[in-house]
């Protein structure tokens, strides 16, 4: 177990230099653009204050977990150790089976849940369970693994995209999937060209797929956010707003509410 935390006893290295800046952090530029993972999530936790209040508290728990995520991947990419590793691809499990229970349709629900979405919470939280096992127990498969989910993510956000009736939602949309699908192509050439890379001297791909994906992560929420309160309290009339000006479209998006009231219902997790 000890070995474990050892470092270097990870069998996934990427393709930066270990150690080439900093004696004592392995692989710098991926630990440190890391840092996107703390400094936005308390400013969505701020922006979210209405629709935590009215609608889902249960919102700051995946802006929390982005926090978990950047910190489990900075202590990875600083050791490149086996806990690392697994910390890392654990949190980008739980950030999906989160944001899965908050926000999948009902209309896609099985009969056996009857529209309870705390009781879609319960088996997502199960089925993460057992998947945290064969995560630890397939650590060289995981990063493999864990990007199949972005396929039915995205087809799902597609889905959503082509029932929505704001245009600035739609264009936020098709930002967030440009924005993923080039997170993607950083991983996949950072991860199976890196000679290519190094013979350029430029071996930081997977740091930049970290600020992408984040971005693309974090729109996808937003999104999904957006769909499930035009879905389930539609008298609500969500609102997709930019911070820290409304009317520029590259700010940072956020959810706001018309007509904000509570309602006891089985929506929350």
């Amino acid at each position: 177990m000890w070995s474990h935390l050892e470092r270097g006893s990870s069998p996934v290295d990427w393709c930066e230099s270990n150690y080439s800046i900093s004696p004592v952090i392995a692989e710098f530029f991926n630990t440190v653009t890391n840092v996107i993972f703390f400094l936005f999530p308390p400013v969505l936790m701020h922006l979210f204050q209405e629709y935590a209040k009215f609608v889902n508290p249960a919102i700051n728990i995946l802006w929390a977990l982005f926090m978990v995520v950047g910190l489990s991947s900075a202590y990875f990419h600083a050791t490149l150790s086996l806990v690392g590793q697994l910390l890392d691809e654990l949190a980008i499990l739980w950030v999906f089976m989160a944001a899965f229970a908050m926000f999948f349709p009902k209309r896609y629900f099985p009969k056996f849940l009857g529209e309870n979405r705390r009781l879609l919470a319960f088996y997502s939280t199960v089925l993460s369970v057992v998947l945290t096992g064969f995560l630890v127990m397939h650590p060289a498969a995981n990063a493999f693994a864990l990007m199949t989910l972005v396929v039915p993510a995205l087809g799902f956000l597609y889905k959503e995209l082509n029932r929505v009736k704001c245009p600035r939602v739609y264009r936020l949309g098709l930002r967030c999937v440009a924005v993923c699908l080039l997170a993607m192509f950083c991983w996949v050439v950072d991860r199976m060209f890196c000679n290519a890379w190094l013979s350029i001297d430029f071996p930081y791909l997977h740091g930049v797929w970290h600020i992408l994906i984040f971005i693309a992560s974090y729109t996808a929420l937003v999104l999904f956010a957006y769909f499930n309160v035009t879905e389930e309290r539609p008298e609500q009339r969500p609102q997709l707003r930019y911070w820290p000006k409304n009317e520029f479209e590259l700010g940072i998006p956020y959810i706001t509410l018309k007509h904000p009231c509570k309602k006891d219902s089985n929506l929350t997790i």
